[in-house]
């Protein structure tokens, strides 16, 4: 793996950056050195704070490089017009980290059709929209990473399932598919998901009427470290796996102490 620090020059697309993951993961891209389009419909403060613009002013009050660019995901042409307003301005885009997502956890008598439809519609073919478009110019570099964020819940089949679940567990098989597809490429794909919960303005408001103890939230910084590290692979380092944010940290530092 490569060290932190190895993304200077690099050019990164975050979808569904306004705020929570998105949003941490962004900054820690930046952090790195990468030059960082902030993408998400957000333009305006809304119900949940945050938006496009207020996260790229604070990367570049650290002295980093952002765009913000308005994008929605179920929409084929603002995807389309999104990555291209992105690669003209930073000249290219070599990373992808597809996070926009929305939340439903209740169980099938629950859920209205709409809510169902909504999962699928922002949570995987977002993902596809997004990586579709991104792609052209991906394949224009020597290397590229691609990066979707899931979750834990695809595997807690003893907890049920929901609209949410389900939705990411067609992004983790779609991006593990993906990479077979893009070996030749040099391009990474690999899927992020936290090891615990992170608190973040979109969870608070789904999971409100669950009760989650303290010892299950993970550090707010944790996925974006962990986004670092995928960034900066490739299709002959690390491609097709499902990694897990405080996982991938501890197996890193084990590397780097070995």
């Amino acid at each position: 793996m490569m060290a932190a620090g190895s993304l200077e020059g690099r050019r990164a697309f975050v979808a569904g950056a306004s705020r929570g993951i998105g949003r941490n993961i962004a900054y820690a891209l930046a952090r790195e050195g990468a030059a960082v389009a902030v993408a998400a419909r957000s333009t305006r403060e809304g119900k949940l704070a945050g938006t496009i613009h207020s996260v790229a002013a604070n990367i570049e009050s650290e002295g980093g490089r952002a765009f913000a660019v308005e994008c929605d995901v179920t929409d084929e042409a603002s995807v389309e017009a999104a990555v291209d307003r992105t690669a003209h301005e930073f000249g290219g885009i070599d990373i992808l980290v597809a996070n926009a997502g929305v939340m439903w956890l209740k169980p099938t008598l629950d859920t209205p059709l709409k809510r169902w439809e909504l999962c699928m519609r922002v949570n995987l073919t977002g993902v596809f929209l997004v990586t579709r478009a991104v792609l052209p110019h991906a394949r224009k570099n020597a290397t590229a990473s691609l990066i979707a964020v899931t979750t834990t819940g695809v595997g807690m089949t003893e907890l049920g399932s929901n609209a949410y679940w389900t939705s990411k567990a067609g992004v983790e098989r779609y991006y593990t598919g993906l990479a077979t597809e893009l070996e030749r490429d040099n391009i990474a794909v690999n899927c992020l998901a936290p090891k615990k919960v992170v608190r973040t303005e979109g969870m608070e408001v789904a999971a409100r009427d669950l009760d989650i103890p303290a010892d299950m939230f993970e550090p707010d910084e944790a996925m974006g470290r962990a986004a670092v590290i995928l960034a900066a692979q490739d299709a002959s380092s690390m491609t097709g796996t499902v990694q897990y944010s405080l996982d991938l940290l501890e197996q890193t530092m084990d590397r780097a102490g070995a």
